[in-house]
């Protein structure tokens, strides 16, 4: 939970989507963050180790009951749980994070992996890294939908940054420091120290 923390992450939000693994890897345990994929494997994280129990696979969060026509697209989870994290932060009343399916492709590799499961949208939000491998992912997806889809880039609001957490951090920071500043203004004047005459 410190780690999620650390990287501006709604823990709330993130107990609803993620478990705790515990496993050895050459005889030393550890435990880390678990974010389960389509087929049985999950996603591992924690502060010093990035991997995955395999299955390699994409994680498809369909809403239950109603059919969504839209569906928002992430590189990895900590991507999808930034989304929630904002969107709840953003409008904690009514955050319609239900509003839309998820895919998360857990790697730009595994696009190709997505193509299937995107042709029942009608549109496709893309929240991918701001690099190569980012605008690469984009264009396969749109090389295969483009016509019949409607595929935003959404990459563009949080430019300037490197993905969608990174812009949750310097979010974060920023309404840090707004209300550090807003304590010291309203904070009553110190008194002098000695006597008066």
């Amino acid at each position: 939970l410190s780690y999620l923390q650390e990287r501006g992450i709604n823990t709330e939000l993130a107990k609803r989507e993620c478990s705790e693994a515990h496993f050895t890897n050459n005889g030393k345990r550890y435990f880390a963050i678990a974010f389960p994929n389509v087929s049985g494997g999950y996603e591992i994280r924690n502060r010093y180790f990035k991997g995955c129990i395999a299955p390699k696979e994409i994680s498809h969060i369909k809403q239950p009951e109603k059919t969504r026509e839209t569906c928002y697209v992430f590189e990895g989870f900590m991507d999808y749980l930034s989304f929630l994290t904002l969107r709840q932060e953003s409008c904690p009343n009514y955050p319609e994070l239900d509003g839309q399916d998820y895919i998360v492709l857990n790697s730009v590799s595994n696009v190709s992996k997505a193509l299937y499961p995107l042709g029942s949208y009608k549109r496709i939000h893309c929240f991918f890294d701001n690099d190569r491998a980012g605008m690469e992912a984009l264009r396969q997806i749109r090389m295969e939908y483009g016509r019949d889809l409607y595929i935003r880039d959404a990459s563009q609001t949080y430019s300037g940054c490197k993905d969608l957490n990174e812009y949750l951090q310097k979010q974060a920071e920023r309404n840090r420091q707004v209300q550090s500043v807003r304590e010291t203004h309203t904070q009553p004047p110190k008194k002098k120290n000695g006597f008066r005459l």
